[in-house]
């Protein structure tokens, strides 16, 4: 095991690509909402071209997006941010909860002075999206759901997975993070065939953001929606908008049955598998196909 403190192994120096020069070119730039503080925001792509909103999981960061904002930017207006309470965005103290989220997403449109846009959000940004839709359809034009939260557990291993998220995630709260959890945890999120994507830069940019004091306050309170996952499942037949169900075959907790299942309840649903191995973070994972796939989706938008 490396020490917290260590040198990167050889193998890890092997890995030289930076994320950040996948974010050469897009504008990373701060933003004020009237409730929930200063806002990080990635941007790419004209200001009046349709807009697509992306959004990450629980305890992630814009960076996420890092492969799919300027691939797509020659289409659309791409955007990420952190949500409240994640990464460089105001931590404040407050009750964490997906429809708590959707409120600020609509204080971020409504300070970036967007009326409607496209959604396209992972895990936790997925559940905060469908919320959104339902909330406010006429803000919402296409919504496309990768490997959302929200939706309900239908296998025993999701069951199983959901446990093991919140067992790994009770006893971080306990302790200090450290070079090793945190890229346990990304292990976790990605397929095993792709953990040379796994880099130290992408390990500790997320320890950082981890171990700043304002995070290790707010991050139980974060992740506390885990346990209360059930008490805000999607109103899934609510959802007005065209939506894209983007699954894998390997992810965790909302496995394939689980979007199967959530789909005929979808007025107007649909679902894409990608064909690429991965896990949680299709877009990092396999970025040309599901920039391939967003295009297709969004573009066709009327």
């Amino acid at each position: 095991m490396e020490a917290d403190s260590g040198r990167p192994s050889a193998r890890r120096r092997e890995k030289k690509v930076s994320l950040w020069l996948d974010l050469l070119g897009v504008e990373i730039r701060y933003v004020d909402t009237p409730s929930y503080g200063r806002i990080r925001v990635a941007e790419a792509g004209r200001k009046d071209a349709p807009a697509i909103i992306f959004q990450h999981g629980i305890g992630g960061h814009l960076e996420a997006y890092c492969k799919n904002l300027l691939p797509l930017s020659d289409q659309f207006r791409c955007i990420a941010f952190d949500y409240v309470g994640h990464a460089l965005s105001a931590r404040k103290s407050m009750e964490y909860t997906p429809v708590t989220l959707a409120e600020q997403l609509r204080e971020l449109l409504d300070a970036l002075g967007l009326e409607r846009v496209h959604l396209s959000g992972e895990s936790l940004g997925g559940w905060v999206s469908g919320f959104f839709a339902a909330r406010y359809p006429h803000r919402t034009m296409r919504l496309m759901l990768n490997t959302a939260a929200g939706i309900p557990i239908v296998s025993d291993k999701g069951l199983a997975d959901m446990q093991d998220l919140m067992e790994r995630s009770r006893k971080a709260a306990g302790s200090a993070p450290t070079y090793e959890s945190v890229r346990h945890r990304i292990e976790w999120l990605i397929h095993p065939c792709h953990h040379d994507l796994i880099s130290d830069e992408l390990v500790r940019l997320r320890l950082h953001y981890y171990r700043m004091p304002e995070g290790l306050e707010v991050s139980p309170m974060v992740n506390r929606m885990l346990a209360r996952h059930d008490e805000f499942l999607l109103p899934l037949e609510q959802i007005q908008a065209d939506t894209l169900l983007l699954w894998t075959r390997d992810n965790p907790i909302h496995d394939l049955d689980c979007a199967k299942a959530a789909l005929p309840r979808l007025p107007r649903g649909r679902l894409y598998v990608m064909e690429a191995d991965s896990a949680h973070w299709p877009q990092y994972e396999a970025p040309e196909e599901f920039n391939t796939v967003a295009r297709s989706f969004f573009g066709a938008a009327s």
